[in-house]
């Protein structure tokens, strides 16, 4: 029996012991929280646009004439010059009224002449000589435009560039108008854009449109998410908005000397903005709400409050305050998902910089 309530006695002093070192290391824990003010630097922003690649010349070849196709000098995916003889409509019929044009040509030309010496020795009248031109110059008329309908039996490259497909074979009678291929000069790009209406306001107060030697030069990135090794420049800007989207399209122009691109092809614009003096905070110090970015700002009296922000700009591991933020303020690094609204807490602060070089930033 003495042996139990001694046994007794000991757990309760293990006891008490335990219930008082808890309390003490309890007492004696606070957490401290990591906090840091915006970073102030100058910064580079890259904005994507997906766009349309376009030739600067894309054209439609079409018979001009009917007939049987009797030759095909090139072929899918070539190169042509301008003036080079690409197609050949068999030009029998046509040639034949060349000839028969030629010879009513000779026909009234020597009627004209023989009423023209009657009428100079006053045998006939006036107006018989006026008849006699008239139908001489009907004649020549004639024969010009035989000539060209025999000249549309020849079907040639009206500018330097590449054959697509062709939509006819050799031997098959095409009609006058038919689609024979198509023609593209690649050797400068068009490529088509949207920007929103926010953001093209923003180009133009920042005079980033301007004419004669200021204008917005971009890159491109290609499908393969390589860059296109030549900038362009944005020359144009379409007339109206969208309505249904609230976009504008622009056109820059690429310079293609090794004929990397071809008309259809899809990428990627890319705008680049230097900002400067931009105010820099990372992502890991926000937390969204509805779409709504907000960070947790600590007051001179170390209380927890929340304040949204307006981000201007999105790069690797940071963001671009556009308001909301004040460069001394200080805002909660980490441990965001175990304070309140109006708790009050201890913290240490960490310098921006550091901060920023503690991120893993890649480079552009």
């Amino acid at each position: 029996m003495l042996k139990r309530i001694l046994m007794l006695m000991s757990l309760s002093v293990v006891l008490i012991n335990t219930s008082c070192h808890s309390d003490k290391k309890d007492k004696g824990e606070h957490t401290k929280f990591l906090v840091t003010s915006p970073a102030i630097a100058d910064t580079i922003i890259n904005k994507n646009y997906v766009c349309q690649i376009r030739s600067i010349s894309h054209i439609e070849l079409r018979a001009q004439e009917k007939g049987y196709l009797q030759n095909i000098y090139v072929d899918e995916g070539q190169h042509v010059k301008k003036g080079q003889l690409l197609f050949k409509i068999m030009p029998n019929l046509y040639e034949a009224d060349v000839q028969r044009a030629q010879a009513e040509l000779k026909y009234t030309e020597i009627e004209y002449q023989n009423t023209k010496k009657l009428a100079d020795n006053d045998v006939v009248a006036p107006n018989e000589l006026a008849m006699a031109k008239a139908k001489y110059e009907k004649a020549k008329a004639e024969l010009q435009l035989m000539q060209v309908h025999l000249q549309f039996t020849d079907i040639r490259a009206p500018f330097d560039g590449i054959i697509d497909r062709f939509h006819v074979r050799l031997g098959s009678l095409v009609d006058e108008g038919e689609l024979l291929t198509e023609l593209s000069d690649n050797s400068k790009m068009w490529v088509y854009f949207n920007v929103p209406e926010a953001e093209y306001l923003d180009y133009m107060t920042q005079n980033q449109l301007k004419k004669d030697n200021n204008l917005l030069h971009v890159g491109l990135e290609m499908a393969n998410g390589k860059m296109f090794d030549h900038e362009g420049v944005v020359e144009t800007i379409e007339a109206n908005f969208n309505n249904e989207t609230g976009n504008i399209a622009f056109r820059a122009t690429f310079p293609n000397p090794n004929g990397l691109l071809r008309f259809g092809e899809t990428g990627n614009v890319v705008i680049t903005t230097p900002i400067k003096n931009a105010m820099l905070i990372p992502q890991k110090a926000t937390y969204e709400v509805l779409d709504k970015k907000y960070v947790y700002v600590i007051t001179k009296d170390n209380v927890v409050k929340a304040r949204e922000i307006d981000i201007e700009a999105e790069i690797p591991h940071l963001y671009v305050v556009r308001s909301g933020l004040e460069k001394t303020d200080k805002i909660l690094l980490e441990g965001l998902r175990m304070v309140k609204e109006n708790e009050k807490i201890e913290t240490n602060f960490m310098d921006p910089n550091k901060v920023m070089n503690s991120l893993e930033l890649y480079a552009e």
